[in-house]
């Protein structure tokens, strides 16, 4: 596994748009979530193994933040021709199987993710109320064969800042995980190397 880096797109960013089929058959967009007290944008995908690490977690983590009124969408990008665990109908069975909660949605095109300059399964997008970006960055230290445990810690910490609107720390570990899995000729430029 190609282990890549989040490219820490600038705190303040402005979330950009998106309208995507989720795994039920209806249209979410961005929009959506307007009047949310803020937005948890995750890109991740069903077979790469630095999300079945914290899976379980993670699922627990944004019950726990649907609950405090957040709101939380996670977007496949990956390119299913080429990964097919990864397609529509995988989709769907992992949703089902894992109990999202949340919006599972599925980027074709894998514009949304060139947009929000994702590189990485997982990669964590935390924004404002008024979608503006204060977090970016790794779910906690812990990584697949690691002895670390899975705690969320510091998107949890970040959560927690944001729904109390307390300063949000600045100095923000990247997510680690698999490439995204580009389209043949479709890696975005701001992708080191290209895909793995």
């Amino acid at each position: 596994m190609v282990r890549t880096a989040s490219t820490m797109l600038p705190l303040g960013s402005q979330a950009p748009a998106f309208s995507l089929p989720n795994v039920d058959g209806r249209t979410v967009s961005l929009i959506d979530f307007e009047g949310k007290p803020g937005l948890l944008v995750i890109f991740m995908c069903n077979h790469c193994p630095f999300v079945l690490h914290l899976q379980e977690h993670l699922v627990a983590t944004a019950d726990d933040y649907l609950q405090k009124g957040l709101a939380v969408v996670a977007i496949s990008s990956n390119d299913f021709e080429q990964y097919p665990q990864d397609g529509p109908d995988a989709m769907r069975q992992r949703a089902a199987e894992a109990g999202f909660r949340f919006p599972y949605l599925f980027d074709a095109t894998q514009s949304i993710a060139k947009a929000y300059h994702a590189a990485c399964t997982p990669d964590f997008f935390l924004f404002d109320r008024n979608h503006r970006l204060v977090y970016r960055g790794q779910y906690d230290d812990s990584r697949p064969k690691t002895t670390v445990p899975v705690t969320g810690h510091d998107l949890r910490a970040a959560c927690d800042a944001l729904l109390a609107g307390q300063p949000i720390v600045a100095d923000q570990k990247p997510s680690i995980g698999c490439n995204i899995k580009w389209k043949p000729g479709q890696e975005p430029d701001y992708f080191p190397g290209g895909a793995g």
